[in-house]
Formats: structure tokens, C-alpha cells, sequence
């Protein structure tokens, strides 16, 4: 089995008030994940707010990255850019900086086929010999890798795996079904609130965003399904879908994006993972009386006394 299991967060990428990289932080923040137990870190992805930081930036946390990972645990980088050639060279900067894999979603704004987005993660793979992990998140890019789509990349080895956040949990079990003689392959479910179920199913991990705050109770609920004790699992992943309702406290004031990250980034601030909660901009940061709300559910989920 390839060595991408577990428990892979996407982190968090903490800002300073003029919206530069808060590097102390975010230092902070791989040593909280790999410090729990996780199996791998996910850098550059939607919850590090990607698109917002420019290709100086981009290259600055990759190697930050790499240099306080060494080696300790996978260090994957998302090269997620609307072009393919835009994407060969962010895989060029990730595989230069030593990333064990990279990233890829379908092409976005500009209008694809399927056709046409088999071709570009093979074009990807011809230009770089780094491994390639496919993103399936239709909420952002706008088209959803079918599962065809999926499963012929696979099958041909133009990628190693997947991270499915579509929310079609029926196409992803469809796909690791087509895919379960391949030993070499890994799928791996973005979700938060439904990964006893994924790992029931036979996924081989877990991206949740929300593991930046509480990277403890997945890593807790991955070694319970791994023993096969699903009442824990069960347990554990209650536990923390009444943690994930953070997401929820500012949503209908701003963005869904401002909403959930605002939430985990608020939520790391108040444990002491980080120093600020800013966002980059125009995403708004949480207000006080959402703060509060968010102390509420820590407090009833066990991180803040």
C-alpha cells in the first residue's frame, strides 16, 4: 500500500495583519499536526486559502514547509492553478523543494471536458516526475471528475490517488470498488463529518480541514477504525460533527469560504495553535459575538477548559 494513509490535514496558512505569512504560526501549526500523530500534511490546498497568495509567496511556503517537515512525515503540495501550464510550474518549484506529491484539480474558469482534463493531468505527469494526486472539489473548479475520469487516470498511472470533496460519497465508493485491486492506488475522502463511514467503506485516509483544530480526535478515530472498533469510531466522529458546527456561525453574514476557514483559523487562535485570525482579502474575519459562539462549542467538545 502506498505510504499516503491516515490522517493528511490540509493546514492552515495563518496571516500577519498586513496579509503576509505569519511563519512563526504557521510553524506552529505543522508541529501541532505531526506532533498528534498525523500521517502527512497537505500544504497549498482550499482550507490554506491558496489562490489569495501569490507565486513568491506560493514557493516561500513550500519550502518553509519542507524545511520543518524533514522528512518526518509526506509533505503534499497543491499546484492548484486554472491552466496546465501554470500547474507544470508550480509541480517544477514543489518537486525542486522536495514534496513527496502534488495536487492537481481539473482545469478551472476556462471551460474543460473530460477528455480534454484526462489530458491535462497526462500532460502534467509527462513534464514532471513527481507523483500526482487528483482533487475532486466540483464546489471550486466548477466540474466534477467523473468517475471514469478517476479510475482511467489511475488504471494508466498518470496519478497515485485521489481526494474526493465532491460530497458524492456514492461516486467515491464506486471508484474504490473499480479501483480495489490496485494496491498502489489510494482515495481518500475530504470530509469531515462522515469519515467513519468513508473508512467503513475502505478509503485509505482522511483531508479534513478541521483536523487544524482538533487533529487529536481524527487521528483517535482513524486508529479506532484501523482495530476495527467502529462504536469508538463512531463515537469520536460525533464528538466531532459537534465540533465541525463552527463552520456554521458566521455563514449567512459571509462567504462559505470566510465562514469555515474564519471558523478554524478563530478556533486555533483561541487554543493557542496561532497568533491571528486574519483573512485574506475580501474574506471578512469572524466577529466577537461569533468568537464567543465558537468558546461555546470548544468548551463543549473538550479543547477549551
Amino acid at each position: 500500500m502506498s505510504k499516503f494513509k491516515g490522517v493528511v490535514p490540509p493546514v492552515v496558512t495563518p496571516l500577519n495583519p498586513d496579509f503576509t505569512v505569519d511563519y512563526p504560526s504557521y510553524t506552529r501549526v505543522l508541529e501541532h499536526l505531526i506532533g498528534a500523530g498525523c500521517h502527512g500534511v497537505f500544504v497549498l490546498g482550499s482550507t490554506s486559502e491558496v489562490v489569495f497568495h501569490d507565486d513568491k509567496t506560493r514557493r516561500e511556503i513550500i519550502e518553509h514547509s519542507a524545511k520543518v517537515v524533514n522528512g518526518r512525515v509526506p509533505l503534499i503540495v497543491g499546484t492548484i492553478d486554472p491552466t496546465t501550464d501554470r500547474v507544470i510550474s508550480h509541480a517544477k518549484i514543489a518537486k525542486a523543494a522536495g514534496a513527496d506529491a502534488v495536487v492537481v484539480t481539473a482545469p478551472f474558469y476556462t471551460v474543460t471536458s473530460q477528455s480534454e482534463i484526462l489530458d491535462h493531468f497526462r500532460y502534467i505527469r509527462d513534464a514532471v516526475d513527481v507523483p500526482l494526486i487528483a482533487y475532486d472539489i466540483p464546489v471550486c473548479v466548477n466540474i466534477k471528475l467523473q468517475r471514469q475520469t478517476t479510475v482511467t487516470l489511475a488504471k494508466e498511472g498518470t496519478i497515485i490517488g485521489l481526494k474526493d470533496s465532491s460530497g458524492d460519497d456514492g461516486n467515491f465508493r464506486y471508484a474504490l470498488l473499480d479501483l480495489a485491486a490496485h494496491k498502489d492506488i489510494f482515495l481518500m475522502t475530504g470530509s469531515e463529518v462522515v469519515v467513519d463511514t468513508a473508512l467503513l467503506m475502505g478509503a485509505h485516509g482522511v483531508v479534513p480541514g478541521i483536523a487544524n483544530v482538533d487533529p487529536h480526535g481524527y487521528v483517535r478515530l482513524w486508529d479506532a477504525a484501523q482495530r476495527g472498533d467502529w462504536t469508538a469510531a463512531k463515537k469520536e466522529q460525533e464528538r466531532l460533527c459537534r465540533l465541525f458546527e463552527i463552520v456554521w456561525v458566521a455563514q449567512g453574514r459571509v462567504s462559505g469560504g470566510a465562514s469555515g476557514i474564519g471558523a478554524f483559523k478563530t478556533a486555533m487562535k483561541r487554543l493557542g495553535i496561532i497568533d491571528t485570525a486574519f483573512m485574506p482579502r475580501p474574506r471578512a474575519p469572524l466577529d466577537e459575538a461569533e468568537t464567543a459562539k465558537i468558546d461555546e462549542i470548544l468548551r463543549a467538545t473538550g479543547l477549551l477548559g
